[in-house]
């Protein structure tokens, strides 16, 4: 099943968190209103990447939430997360999301295996030919082990669902040699920090965490960033988004909505706690600044 949302046209995609309530269990009447949210902002929503603690969900919270969200309706694109180890395992999944009205998957590379290009390809390869929709790839070798190569990038990017690729391993040089060797791939920032750099290098938009917290205010600075123009309101985003990442996210995310009365509690699922946050005095001014530099905006 597929929808008719264009995905050229969304320059911001919202990594959306995954409420829960305080016993770990998922909140969907909240998870529904950061939906609305996002969708009312003009923003897609990618579910159940990292930010999505999708690695700590079970398969049946995972097509729970992959249901729910489908079920609102939402007039904007949506696409889901595929990331783990189990390449059976991860054809399997896009198999059952084939099935909902989802527009994209995001596709991880396998982690902890570290694999070569060759094996990079062929992991691609598989979950490209499993999917029914567009693909975007995703480089962040923070947390699968290893980069993206580019030659395997090269050889992909001819296949009919091979549509963008998601980069967030923070180098600028990484982006360059990614857009040489496919030029016909799109390109998002994955880190909201960078998204002004990474514009200035003919980006498409950016995978947003920062947009959580401030839709509509990501989407501006999205936009400022795109046109050049991001100069001034870097300079506010610069220390608010560098609050979101002081530790491990999602949690600095969930505590500062939780805080705002956004969601109905801060809870992760282990590895994680949100009691890494013991202040929550950063995030709460990162939240004023952001507010009040995008009401010169309006």
């Amino acid at each position: 099943m597929t929808t008719t949302h264009s995905l050229t046209d969304t320059v911001l995609w919202t990594a959306l968190i995954t409420p829960m309530h305080g016993d770990g269990s998922i909140d969907f009447d909240s998870l529904t209103r950061l939906a609305q949210e996002q969708a009312a902002a003009g923003n897609g929503l990618l579910i159940l990447g990292s930010t999505g603690e999708a690695l700590a969900l079970d398969l049946e919270d995972q097509q729970a939430i992959v249901s729910h969200i489908c079920s609102l309706a939402l007039n904007t694109p949506i696409m889901v997360g595929v990331g783990g180890f189990n390449l059976e395992a991860q054809c399997q999944w896009i198999e059952f999301c084939n099935t909902q009205a989802i527009d994209a998957y995001l596709l991880g590379a396998p982690l902890y295996a570290k694999p070569g290009p060759k094996g990079q390809q062929q992991w691609f390869q598989a979950l490209l030919d499993a999917s029914r929709v567009p693909c975007m790839l995703y480089n962040v070798p923070g947390r699968a082990g290893v980069s993206l190569s580019a030659q395997a990038l090269a050889q992909l990017q001819s296949h009919p669902n091979c549509w963008a690729l998601k980069e967030a391993s923070g180098d600028i040089n990484c982006f360059e040699q990614y857009r040489l060797a496919a030029p016909e791939v799109a390109i998002y920032s994955g880190d909201d920090a960078l998204i002004p750099y990474y514009a200035q290098a003919r980006a498409a938009g950016l995978v947003s965490v920062a947009a959580n917290v401030w839709p509509e205010a990501t989407q501006q600075f999205v936009h400022l960033s795109l046109q050049g123009q991001s100069h001034n309101a870097f300079i506010h985003w610069r220390g608010a988004v560098a609050a979101l990442f002081h530790v491990s996210n999602p949690i600095p995310s969930k505590c500062l909505l939780h805080a705002l009365g956004r969601i109905s509690s801060p809870i992760l699922r282990a590895p994680l706690t949100h009691t890494e946050v013991d202040d929550l005095q950063p995030l709460l001014s990162a939240h004023d600044t952001i507010i009040s530099w995008h009401s010169t905006q309006v």
